[in-house]
C-alpha cells in the first residue's frame, strides 16, 4: 500500500461541507480560546437559561428524583404512556381535534426529533419550506437528510412574518413540506391566527407537511397570543414539537416531543415511519420523562418572567430601549422567546458586516453574539442576542455594542477623508 494513502487523511460527508450552526461555530470556539487566556466573555450565543441563574421549578425536579428507581429499564420507543398521555390531554384543551398519546414520539430534546421527523419524511431532493432567518438545525437536518431548503423571508419591515402568497410562489413539484418556527427563533414574532390558517390553506392545497416549532409556546409578552398550528390543521398532517428546555429552563434533560396530527387515513405511513426510527435508537432518556406531566399539569412557573416587571420582561424592556436611543440600531420588538434580532441601520453604517462586526465586538469587548447570517438570513445587517442575562448585563453588553459600532462608523469616516 503506497505510504500516501496510509497517511492521507479520513474523509468525512461531503454533505457537511453544506451545513453551518453558527450557534456553536468559530466565534464560539474563538470565545473559548479568549477565556484560556484569562478573558472574561459575556456569552450572549445560545438561549440557555441554567448558564444565567435560571432553575427548574422544583416540582419538575422532584419528579425526576422520585422515580429514578423506575428509571433503569427501556421504556415504550415511542415514550412512557404517562407523558404522552399528559401531552395528548393538553393538546385536546387547546382545541387539537386528532390529538392522541399513540400518534406522540418522546425524544431526547426537539433536535432529535426534528432529524427523525425529516429522515421520515425526504427523498433526495425533495425540498422543505423554511423560514429565512430560521433556526439554523432545520436547514442542516433537512441538507444532512438529503432534502434542499428553499427559505421563505421574514424581513423587518414585516416584523419578521411572512407573507402567504411569496410562500405559495416557492413550491414546486418536489414540495414535502412547510416549517413553522411560532413563537419564533431568532426574531421573537408570534404569528398571528390568520396568517397560520392561510398557511394551513396552502399545506392542504399543495399536499404539504406542516413542521411546527413550538418549543418558546408560553413566553410571549404584552398579551401576545399563541396559537397552535394543529388546531387549526385540521385534517391536514401536521407534526408539532415542543419540550421542557425552554419553558421549564431544563435544557440539560433533554426532553422533547413530536406530536402527530391529522386525519388518521392519511398518517399511516408517517406514524410507521416515525415508530421504526424511535424503536432503532431504543427509546429517549427514561429519567426526563418523569417530568413532563408536572411541568404541563403543574404550576406556571414563566408567565411571572415574562410578565412586566418579570425578569425576561425587564431584559427584553432594556434591549428595546437602547436600540431606540442607539446611533446604530433599530429591532423590532420580539412578542415570544428568548431572542432579540437587532438590526443596523444601512444610512448610519453603510456597508456593515454582520460577522466582522460580531468579531470585533467579541475581541474587543468581550461579547459572543451570532451574527444574523448564520440564521440563513441574506443581508449581513443582524444579529442575535439572548435575553436571559440579568437586565443591568444586558445595559452593559448593549453600551459595549454601541462603542464598537461608532468605532467602525469612526473608522468608515476617516477613509472617506483620506480618499
Amino acid at each position: 500500500m503506497p505510504i500516501s494513502s496510509v497517511n492521507a487523511p479520513v474523509r468525512a460527508s461531503a454533505r457537511l461541507g453544506e451545513v453551518r450552526y453558527e450557534i456553536r461555530g468559530e466565534l464560539a470556539r474563538r470565545a473559548l480560546e479568549l477565556e484560556a487566556q484569562g478573558r472574561d466573555i459575556v456569552k450572549l450565543n445560545i438561549g440557555n437559561p441554567g448558564l444565567f441563574g435560571f432553575v427548574v421549578p422544583a416540582h419538575v425536579r422532584a419528579a425526576i428524583a422520585a422515580n429514578l428507581g423506575r428509571s433503569e429499564a427501556y421504556c415504550h420507543q415511542r415514550g412512557l404512556l404517562s407523558a404522552r398521555e399528559a401531552i395528548a390531554a393538553q393538546q385536546q384543551a387547546h382545541g387539537v381535534a386528532h390529538a392522541h398519546p399513540e400518534r406522540i414520539f418522546i425524544g431526547n430534546g426537539v433536535s432529535e426529533l426534528i432529524d427523525l421527523a425529516l429522515r421520515v419524511l425526504l427523498n433526495d431532493g425533495d425540498e422543505v419550506l423554511l423560514p429565512s432567518p430560521d433556526y439554523p438545525l432545520w436547514s442542516a437536518a433537512t441538507t444532512l437528510n438529503s432534502g434542499r431548503p428553499v427559505y421563505y423571508p421574514c424581513p423587518a419591515q414585516r416584523a419578521h412574518l411572512p407573507d402567504a402568497d411569496e410562500i405559495e410562489a416557492l413550491i414546486t413539484s418536489r414540495t414535502r413540506a412547510l416549517v413553522v418556527i411560532n413563537p419564533n427563533n431568532p426574531t421573537g414574532a408570534v404569528y398571528p391566527r390568520a396568517l397560520l390558517q392561510a398557511l394551513v390553506r396552502i399545506a392542504e392545497r399543495h399536499r404539504l407537511v406542516l413542521l411546527s416549532d413550538e418549543i418558546y409556546d408560553e413566553i410571549l409578552y404584552d398579551n401576545a397570543e399563541f396559537v397552535p398550528l394543529a388546531a387549526l390543521a385540521g385534517d391536514v398532517p401536521c407534526l408539532s414539537f415542543d419540550g421542557l428546555s425552554k419553558v421549564q429552563r431544563a435544557c440539560g434533560y433533554r426532553v422533547g416531543w413530536l406530536a402527530l396530527t391529522g386525519a388518521p387515513t392519511l398518517l399511516g405511513e408517517l406514524e410507521h415511519g416515525l415508530d421504526l426510527l424511535a424503536s432503532l435508537r431504543l427509546c429517549a432518556n427514561v429519567p426526563g420523562q418523569w417530568a413532563i406531566a408536572p411541568s404541563i399539569e403543574g404550576e406556571d412557573t414563566i408567565s411571572p418572567l415574562t410578565a412586566p416587571g418579570g425578569r425576561l420582561h425587564e431584559a427584553r424592556r432594556v434591549v428595546i430601549e437602547h436600540c431606540a436611543q442607539s446611533d446604530f440600531l433599530q429591532v423590532v420588538a420580539p412578542q415570544g422567546a428568548l431572542y432579540a434580532f437587532p438590526g443596523v441601520r444601512a444610512d448610519a453604517l453603510p456597508g456593515f458586516d454582520d460577522e466582522v462586526f460580531a468579531l470585533d465586538l467579541l475581541e474587543t469587548e468581550n461579547v459572543l453574539i451570532v451574527p444574523g447570517s448564520g440564521f440563513n438570513l441574506g443581508a449581513r445587517n443582524h444579529f442575535r442576542v439572548t435575553l436571559l442575562p440579568p437586565p443591568a448585563q444586558l445595559r452593559d453588553v448593549f453600551a459595549r455594542i454601541e462603542r464598537t459600532l461608532a468605532r467602525a462608523a469612526a473608522a468608515q469616516t476617516s477613509a472617506r477623508h483620506v480618499a
